[in-house]
């Protein structure tokens, strides 16, 4: 017997998947080896361009068959079967893309070796577009490129071909592959490294932003929304608490200033079947709001740390509470969020841990003002190593219009008092740089804030709140004036967590010095590459 060829062994690892894991793990060994020499952001276009016309293909077949069987029971003729099956508002009115034939992921694999590859994929990827208005823009066609090795891309698409997208652990194929996107994404913020950073937040960080909010139905908005992953944990939240049926309960407004990460939204929450206005086109939130009538219920959002240059305008409403410095947009963040919330809105915010202390360019000011106004719900001081995209450390700002009972809600009342938690000595290492909140730790932070707020949820597991010296605190408005308006958990929780806050901030600061003086050496490398190039062109 001839050995094995290195495709066939991939491909017989894909058919013996079982699990979804497995199947992920499988296919990332293999797409990685077929990257070569491409960079991580391109390759990621193709990879995640490939896997949700993958997608979009086989939920088309799958509303297919499941038609041309309701038609044959109904006992409709084959020829009038052949009519219905290709009547696109069969599809459409199911929430299904219609996919022209040439588009059909088993049209391009049928015809991968006849025809060049890159060129049926683009065509395809163009097909797409233009029989479905909401991707009109949104998909790759970057797969007929001269540096692409066709070869290779042929490899790549007959592995996503052989995946048995159906049939693990009774996971319908389109649960499976946006698992397998996030997977991916997830991977390639890894591979990025600090780009990552902007397309990806961590799992278990949305987990708890998400777990706290609990946005059962509302507007839900993200004004730096990267791959749309606090919406994809919105719709799983409501799925595990009411069912598959009820995300349409929740209306999903985002924003997003990079192209490529816009597009990759917008496919992240097709591929989950989450119906998002993410704007007609990608744009700088502070300049040219995408939804500027918006008053949410929720907002969530893992905005960029401590970005410089920002489009600043001091006249600009939204600065309710002070003109946030040129020098820092984290307060721009969250006045910005602020103005979007409706009477009763919340939110849940990541920023780095120097946004709880910061007395420079008068940022203490806004915070003050911010607390005055009774806007501050909850702080929670985030563990080391959540983010591989970055060294600073993190937490979470958890915002409310409204902290009164709220009349039928019975919510304990929060007028005028903050709730601090210390997680830092949470979550557990993965690897060797990486930490994750475990579902203990999610469930611990998440049940202290309900406790507090005294939510519907934590009646129904009988959860009362106390504080925990080292852990929580619910700190009145004339204490936090007495700690000068720093936000901090650490301060507020007890002894044990307040001696651990300096050291805290000391890691902050060398953190942010650290990433500041890697800007330096990266502008310094750019300026001597431009003196050289100068000079090569002078005639001497």
């Amino acid at each position: 017997m001839p050995p094995r060829t290195k495709k066939a062994a991939d491909q017989a690892e894909l058919f013996s998947a079982s699990t979804a894991k497995e199947l992920q793990t499988i296919l990332w060994k293999a797409a990685d080896k077929l990257r070569g020499s491409m960079d991580a952001a391109q390759y990621k276009e193709f990879v995640l361009g490939l896997i949700f016309l993958k997608y979009v293909s086989d939920a088309f077949e799958e509303r297919r068959n499941e038609l041309a069987g309701e038609l044959a029971e109904d006992g409709i003729s084959e020829d009038q079967i052949g009519e219905f099956l290709e009547d696109r508002d069969e599809y459409t009115g199911a929430h299904v893309f219609w996919v022209p034939e040439a588009a059909r992921w088993s049209w391009i694999a049928a015809h991968a070796k006849s025809q060049g590859v890159g060129e049926l994929l683009d065509a395809a990827m163009d097909a797409v577009m233009r029989e479905n208005a909401a991707l009109t823009g949104v998909l790759p066609r970057i797969f007929n490129r001269d540096n692409v090795d066709q070869k290779r891309l042929a490899e790549l698409v007959g592995l996503i071909s052989d995946a048995r997208f159906g049939g693990t652990e009774d996971k319908p194929a389109q649960d499976v592959l946006g698992e397998v996107y996030e997977y991916f994404l997830g991977n390639f913020a890894r591979a990025e490294g600090k780009r990552g950073g902007e397309f990806y937040t961590p799992q278990s960080v949305v987990r708890l932003i998400v777990e706290i909010l609990e946005p059962y139905n509302g507007r839900v908005y993200d004004p730096a929304c990267g791959s749309g992953g606090m919406f994809v944990q919105a719709g799983k939240f409501i799925e595990a608490h009411r069912g598959r049926g009820h995300k349409a309960d929740i209306a999903v407004y985002g924003q997003e200033l990079n192209e490529r990460t816009w597009r990759l939204a917008k496919m992240n929450l097709a591929i989950h079947g989450i119906d998002g206005n993410l704007a007609a086109r990608w744009g700088d939130t502070f300049a040219d709001d995408r939804h500027p009538d918006l008053k949410a219920d929720f907002v969530m959002a893992n905005p960029p740390f401590n970005i410089k240059d920002w489009a600043r305008d001091e006249g600009d409403p939204r600065w309710k509470f002070g003109v946030p410095p040129r020098s820092n947009a984290n307060y721009a963040w969250l006045q910005h969020m602020v103005s979007k919330l409706g009477e009763r809105g919340s939110a849940g915010i990541v920023l780095a841990n120097g946004s709880m202390s910061s007395q420079s360019s008068g940022e203490g000011e806004i915070r003050q003002a911010m607390v005055e106004a009774d806007l501050v719900a909850c702080m929670v001081a985030l563990p080391s190593q959540l983010f591989r995209t970055t060294q600073i450390p993190a937490c979470l700002w958890f915002l409310a219009k409204d902290k009164s009972p709220q009349g039928a809600k019975a919510l304990a009342d929060r007028r005028g008092e903050i709730l601090f938690v210390d997680a830092r000595g949470m979550g557990e290492m993965v690897d060797r740089t990486e930490r994750v909140l475990t579902a203990a730790d999610l469930a611990k932070i998440a049940g202290v804030y309900h406790a507090w707020r005294g939510t519907a949820s934590a009646r129904d597991e009988g959860l009362t709140y106390e504080d925990e010296a080292g852990f929580c605190f619910s700190a009145g408005l004339e204490t936090v004036r007495a700690h000068g308006y720093v936000l901090a958990p650490g301060r507020y929780v007890g002894a044990v967590a307040a001696e651990e806050e300096d050291g805290g901030a000391v890691a902050a600061r060398i953190a942010r010095l650290t990433e500041e003086l890697s800007r330096l050496f990266e502008r310094s490398a750019e300026l001597e590459k431009t003196v050289r190039e100068q000079l090569e062109g002078l005639d001497v």
